[in-house]
């Protein structure tokens, strides 16, 4: 049992650890082991609590042998992002300036958990100050991805996509400004989403930009995400931008049924400048989406010829801001990708950001008049493969192209507009996974799970894995 614990989901390990036919210290071993066979090849973790660990793997085994079950997530071995904040525990950024920084609250998303009964495994590697989207850190080194160790795991939550994959963490939290839960989720093979802006808490997350940030599960299945999403949601009245709804309940609903599901495909944008082989992939899935009895019909999207522009606009003013008296004073202690990207946007005019503004508006507008003719828009979650480590530039259809510029094109306007996105592994290409990306209305990441749940059941990876697991 044990040598396989590290393969299953949480929807597989909660009633076996429920009914005390594993316990948690047994799981949390095999994660740890995992953890420690694969770490020197893909450098996952910042920092491991295993003895932290262990002495709440006891206190919830022994928990639940008295009666006392918190539910699915109680017992089941998680790291977290390294830019969300433990209390009395360092707290990182996967930076140099902030190697030592301790927070002196638990961020509210690690308070739920905490009642939830989740075992903390240790922070997970990210792109510096969550700036960036391959997770070539220059401080603590690269993170690799599982299915090909040469090539990126994708970012800014690279390191909780690539534990979730190889098993060294069952299931994880990231972060998403322009698709840094979604990228690393469609490139290492496992599920991301990004939920709706104000379904979860932000307070306690180092901010990168404060209109876009987000904080969403990565899993092995969809259904670990909705179980996940369930612990992490609620109203927050110490976080400004937090809705004011009730924690949701999203398991129950998920059946695969998309009988009558209404799918918009918009060609101009979503599906326009993708690698072949990716379009050809979603285009399968979204057809076997059709053979279970939903329909497509294609819809328009003016405001997102203005989209890549606006979404950058947003991140690198309100980043700048964050940093500007570190980048005045010790700038030598940033990253050269990221000191870039700082002095690119610490002086925005503020006629600029008005205009940015206006584009968020209007996108706004635009996908809620989509949604009433359609229930969600399915794209590729990224319009092309992972690139090499320590290249700047990956292959699209022959030519080489920018990999930044290009890998966030497609769900940067998640962020933009605050709606629930989610990326599903739906197939491989040349043995790397290839991700699916599903967006819908304000607050339904029922109908976005589900849909990503009938597309999981087709079995989009044919069971394969990467070689370390």
């Amino acid at each position: 049992m044990t040598n396989n614990l590290i393969d299953q989901s949480v929807e597989q390990l909660a009633p076996l650890i429920k009914n005390q036919t594993i316990s948690p210290v047994e799981l949390t071993k095999a994660v740890f082991e995992q953890a420690h066979a694969t770490e020197e090849k893909v450098n996952a973790y910042m920092e491991l609590y295993e003895k932290q660990a262990m002495e709440s793997a006891v206190h919830a085994e022994k928990e639940i042998s008295q009666g006392t079950y918190r539910g699915m997530y109680h017992g089941i071995p998680m790291g977290i992002k390294d830019n969300i904040f433990f209390k009395d525990q360092v707290t990182t950024m996967s930076s140099k300036i902030h190697k030592d920084f301790v927070p002196t609250y638990d961020a509210t998303v690690i308070e739920k958990l905490r009642n939830a009964g989740v075992i903390f495994t240790g922070k997970l590697s990210m792109h510096e100050y969550a700036m960036g989207i391959t997770n070539n850190n220059p401080h603590y080194g690269p993170v690799h991805n599982p299915w090909d160790l040469s090539k990126v795991s994708g970012g800014s939550s690279g390191g909780s996509g690539v534990a979730v994959s190889v098993g060294s963490s069952v299931a994880s939290l990231g972060t998403d400004t322009a698709g840094s839960i979604r990228i690393p989720s469609a490139l290492c093979g496992t599920v991301g989403l990004k939920p709706t802006r104000g379904r979860v808490s932000t307070r306690g997350v180092f901010p990168l930009s404060w209109t876009m940030d987000h904080v969403g599960p990565m899993t092995k299945t969809v259904k670990d995400a909705a179980a996940l999403l369930e612990i992490i949601t609620g109203y927050d009245e110490k976080d400004p931008a937090s809705a004011q709804m009730e924690s949701g309940t999203f398991v129950e609903g998920i059946t695969g049924d998309v009988k009558g599901l209404v799918i918009g495909i918009n060609e101009e944008f979503f599906f326009n400048n993708i690698d072949a082989n990716i379009e050809k992939i979603v285009r399968k899935s979204i057809d076997t989406l059709v053979e279970q009895g939903a329909r497509v019909e294609e819809v328009k999207i003016p405001s997102m010829k203005d989209a890549e522009w606006a979404g950058f606009s947003f991140s690198l003013s309100e980043a700048s801001t964050y940093h500007y008296n570190n980048a005045l004073i010790r700038p030598e202690d940033f990253g050269e990708d990221i000191r870039g990207l700082i002095t690119s946007g610490a002086s925005p005019a503020s006629d600029e950001y008005r205009r940015a503004l206006i584009v968020r508006e209007q996108a706004q507008k635009d996908f809620e008049e989509i949604f009433k003719k359609v229930d969600v828009l399915i794209s590729p979650t990224t319009p092309v493969m992972p690139s090499t480590i320590g290249s700047d530039t990956v292959d699209l259809n022959g030519e080489q192209v920018d990999f930044m510029m290009n890998i966030i094109r497609l769900t940067g306007p998640g962020n933009l507009t605050g709606l629930p996105t989610l990326s599903v592994p739906c197939g491989l290409n040349n043995g790397m996974p290839v991700g699916l990306q599903i967006m819908g209305p304000a607050f339904r990441e029922d109908l976005v799970l589900n849909t990503g749940y009938a597309i999981e059941q087709t079995n989009p990876l044919q069971g394969k894995k990467p070689s370390l697991t």
